[in-house]
């Protein structure tokens, strides 16, 4: 009876934020899942918030699209008052990654501090700090319209994201007619959307920093006790700068493109990386470049990576996803159970300091985009390799809206061992790329197939 009433609380934004996941992993440890959501929006509505209540014994909503300290405070009151237990919190929406912190600080869980996660999010905080230790090589400075015009007269080579971003929201390449109105209308549309508008703070702003050379990597880490373990290395196989922001394609992991030497010196500079910022606890998303000679940071998310990520770390040790290390890491830590198994554990699944990754299976996913419009008809196309994760995220009749963030259709995943990748890898990029097929009802809105 004891383990009916000890829970996980969960803080999903709108409905969602990986919450059948989380409810899943959660289940799986004997334990119950808690979820206090914000305010689904009107085309979820009531609808979403009866799924969860399929899925959790509880289901909390705010009545506003946005959760805040004092809703998670209440929340916490409420489910101690009925009896019930709560060993942690966790949250994968970044926006609320603070309030995760927060929450577990009261719960007595371990998390880092909520100002570090503060910090980390903070893009030009972080970027000068590392630039100011010599671990990126990488100026960003804050943006005003003198600094723009001063930028487009060099005629060098910058990227402009927000100083808070999340989702790629409102990132791109400086271009000779980048204006200030432009930005602007990024900064409107960002109050306007419900969803990612809070995410971005009160005052969004924006930092123009040196365009980093070479192709982008992922490392996704898990970090206690001073130990940092690298559950996977993700390579980003394709790019695409559209619409004000970057869609990540595709991506394979182990990488394909490094050798074992490369992957080190990147586990090298990412070690400095996090005792520099004093990153002891947690997970991690870091996003990363590779020129051939030196790494250099995108950003730190304190979280698990979008999309697929969780999923590829399962499918790479066949044995556990990146939420559910995460998860795990959070209830050894909260309920004194000896974390030396648990570590024994991460450092089996991390890899190896010379490289290597530790086990010799190999994932590819890509991540279907939608573009602006109504949906009419999509599905999966037959034949070729079948993906051993199908996502398909919309529907007929759902529409688009034209913001400059990404919009995902669905996704899929191949795993495959490493040998097999390598033999296939290009051909897997072509047969991917339109292995969903969508149709929309105004084609003079969207591609006809949108891959």
């Amino acid at each position: 009876m004891a383990m009916a009433n000890s829970g996980v609380l969960i803080l999903s934004h709108c409905g969602f934020s990986f919450a059948e996941d989380l409810i899943a992993a959660i289940k799986a440890r004997g334990l119950q899942p808690f979820v206090l959501s914000s305010l689904p929006l009107p085309e979820h509505g009531e609808q979403r918030l009866q799924k969860l209540r399929g899925m959790a014994r509880v289901v909390l909503s705010s009545d506003s699209h946005v959760l805040n300290i004092e809703g998670v405070e209440r929340a916490i009151a409420s489910l101690r008052a009925s009896g019930r237990t709560i060993s942690a919190c966790i949250s994968v929406w970044e926006g609320y990654r603070a309030l995760m912190a927060h929450a577990n600080q009261r719960l007595g869980a371990s998390d880092l501090p909520a100002q570090r996660i503060d910090f980390l999010r903070n893009k030009f905080a972080v970027r000068s700090e590392l630039y100011g230790a010599g671990l990126s090589r990488v100026a960003a400075r804050i943006l005003t319209p003198d600094v723009l015009d001063a930028l487009k007269r060099e005629g060098g080579r910058y990227f402009i994201k927000p100083a808070r971003g999340i989702a790629s929201y409102g990132a791109f390449r400086l271009a000779a007619d980048t204006s200030w109105a432009q930005l602007a209308a990024i900064v409107e549309q960002a109050r306007d959307d419900t969803v990612y508008g809070s995410a971005l703070g009160e005052d969004v702003s924006f930092v123009a920093e040196d365009y980093l050379e070479g192709t982008e990597f992922s490392f996704e880490v898990l970090a206690a006790q001073g130990e940092v373990h690298v559950v996977g290395v993700h390579e980003k196989c394709e790019l695409t700068e559209t619409n004000g922001t970057v869609l990540e394609d595709s991506c394979t992991s182990p990488p394909a493109s490094l050798s074992t030497r490369q992957i080190a010196v990147g586990l090298v500079w990412l070690r400095s990386v996090f005792a520099q910022l004093q990153l002891d606890w947690g997970c991690f998303h870091v996003e990363a470049r590779f020129d051939g000679k030196h790494w250099d940071l995108i950003e730190i998310n304190p979280r698990v990576g979008g999309s697929l990520i969780s999923h590829s770390v399962k499918a790479l040790n066949a044995e556990a996803s990146l939420l559910d290390l995460w998860l795990a890491l959070l209830l050894e830590q909260t309920n004194g159970a000896p974390y030396a198994g648990l570590s024994a554990m991460l450092r089996r699944l991390s890899y190896r300091t010379d490289g290597s990754a530790p086990t010799a299976l190999a994932t590819f996913f890509r991540v279907y985009f939608a573009a602006p419009g109504q949906i009419e008809s999509i599905e999966l196309r037959g034949g070729g390799r079948r993906p051993a994760i199908e996502q398909i995220l919309l529907k007929p009749g759902d529409v688009v809206d034209d913001t400059p963030r990404e919009s995902f259709l669905g996704q899929l995943l191949w795993r495959m061992t490493r040998d097999e990748r390598d033999a296939t890898l290009n051909d897997l990029l072509v047969e991917s790329a339109s292995a969903i097929d969508v149709r929309y009802r105004n084609p003079s809105l969207a591609l006809e197939t949108q891959s």
